[in-house]
């Protein structure tokens, strides 16, 4: 009977080890990834709050991606880990997202003003456009363009928003009856999708 109790207690103690160790090597595995930006663990308190203010929740951690593939390693690696790990992902731009849209309860939410892939660079010619990256505000996507006689076709009626989440909700404003939304008057997007492309 003494060597039935034992073995039943070592083996519940076992079974307790196993779950702590599934729950707690999460944000570990994160800690091993090579980006080139950088994760937060600690600082993760204002990406549970939005501009709808309705809702906190709070991530496991934060990236600060300096490049596109700093993305694209974080999602390939969420994704390798399996349906079990339960980790969700929310891109963060300037926060102005209501309905915690950019919010990841115990997941990872990436801070896109950080990725600064490549200055922004506008191309006047006769088919004249800009080149900016997600994180841009459309603000100041506007200011530089204007130093070469341009504006956007269709912008939003605050322009202290991010590119990637005016588009992410098709960029609808005023001047959409006449340009079409900001969407529409997009030559070409870099999307990380969760296939890793």
């Amino acid at each position: 009977m003494l060597f039935v109790r034992s073995f039943l207690i070592l083996f519940l103690s076992c079974m307790t080890i196993t779950i702590n160790l599934c729950f707690s090597s999460n944000p570990s595995s994160l800690r091993t990834l090579s980006v080139d930006g950088h994760f937060s663990f600690d600082e993760v308190h204002h990406a549970a709050k939005d501009f709808g203010n309705r809702f906190q929740l709070l991530p496991l951690a934060v990236l600060y991606p300096k490049s596109v593939s700093d993305i694209a390693t974080t999602i390939r690696h969420i994704w390798q880990m399996g349906p079990d790990s339960e980790l969700t992902v929310a891109a963060r731009g300037h926060s102005h997202s209501l309905q915690g849209q950019a919010q990841a309860h115990q997941g990872v939410v990436i801070n896109m003003e950080s990725l600064q892939v490549h200055k922004m660079h506008v191309y006047s010619g006769n088919y004249p456009y800009v080149d900016a990256s997600g994180g841009e505000l459309w603000i100041d996507i506007l200011r530089e363009c204007l130093k070469y006689g341009l504006a956007p076709k269709s912008w939003t009626d605050y322009l202290h928003l991010t590119v990637g989440g005016t588009l992410s909700n098709a960029g609808v404003s005023g001047q959409a009856f006449r340009h079409g939304p900001q969407i529409s008057n997009v030559n070409q997007m870099e999307v990380v999708t969760g296939s890793f492309e």
